[in-house]
């Protein structure tokens, strides 16, 4: 890796991470079709932006992380659904998950294909729920769906708006949820990792520029996304990011037979 591919990878992922197209799917084959070895060092790499990310909802959305109570706790209870799947399936996400290919890009396929047929045959169903509607029920099953993205593909933000979505959430108002509920899933996946990497960074602190251009690459480019979404999703819908999933998705299938 050198700086460019770290500025790039970092601006990647600040624009990823948010939006419903699966940040570690960009990632992987971002590294793979530039000839990145997927060894620790690039792992915790990962990580470490992946950070930049959450630091740009905290300074986007602080007041609310600090004041408003209520929807703290409805963000933790949608949290602990993930925490426990990504505790129980460690291993099989990054043993098995991440370096299946060919499952990643069906999987991104079919989800594209999902939001597409759900925005066709809705039937013009209202949102007119806000966060304050959503009850501790709902945010257990927003949990569950978010932890359907340990699998690279499918998209924590995706999974978490779609089916808000479906409860008749706005939107802008999923959006904005899936940001927040993105802080404690991100820190505690951080983390995790981090103290399984760390000994890594320790013996290659040549390598430290890389992960600051990195980490501050992926803040920039998630505050300028994390604004923008939230605009988008109150005039348009997820179908774009549907024909964007199988547009790429049929391009990375076909180098992957070529």
């Amino acid at each position: 890796m050198d700086y460019l591919q770290s500025v790039l990878l970092g601006i990647i992922e600040g624009i990823t991470e948010f939006l419903p197209v699966s940040s570690t799917f960009h990632l992987i084959w971002t590294s793979r079709l530039l000839g990145i070895a997927q060894n620790e060092f690039q792992k915790a790499y990962e990580v470490i932006i992946q950070a930049g990310a959450i630091l740009a909802v905290v300074f986007l959305y602080w007041k609310i992380l600090i004041n408003d109570k209520k929807l703290i706790l409805k963000i933790l209870t949608s949290f602990l659904p993930t925490a426990m799947v990504g505790l129980v399936l460690y291993k099989v996400i990054k043993n098995i998950f991440f370096e299946n290919y060919l499952l990643q890009i069906t999987v991104f396929l079919i989800v594209g294909i999902v939001f597409i047929l759900y925005e066709r045959y809705r039937k013009n169903k209202s949102l007119k729920k806000t966060l304050n509607d959503l009850s501790f029920k709902e945010t257990l099953i927003i949990g569950l769906s978010q932890s359907l993205a340990v699998i690279p593909g499918v998209s924590r933000a995706g999974a978490v708006i779609l089916i808000m979505m479906m409860l008749g959430i706005k939107r802008e108002e999923a959006a904005k949820f899936s940001f927040l509920l993105a802080v404690p899933t991100l820190f505690a996946a951080s983390v995790l990792d981090l103290v399984k990497l760390m000994p890594i960074l320790f013996t290659q602190t040549d390598k430290i520029g890389y992960l600051a251009v990195g980490f501050l690459a992926a803040f920039l480019s998630a505050l300028i996304v994390v604004k923008w979404l939230i605009k988008f999703l109150q005039n348009h819908t997820l179908s774009s990011f549907g024909w964007y999933r199988i547009l790429a998705g049929g391009i990375l299938l076909a180098s992957l037979f070529a």
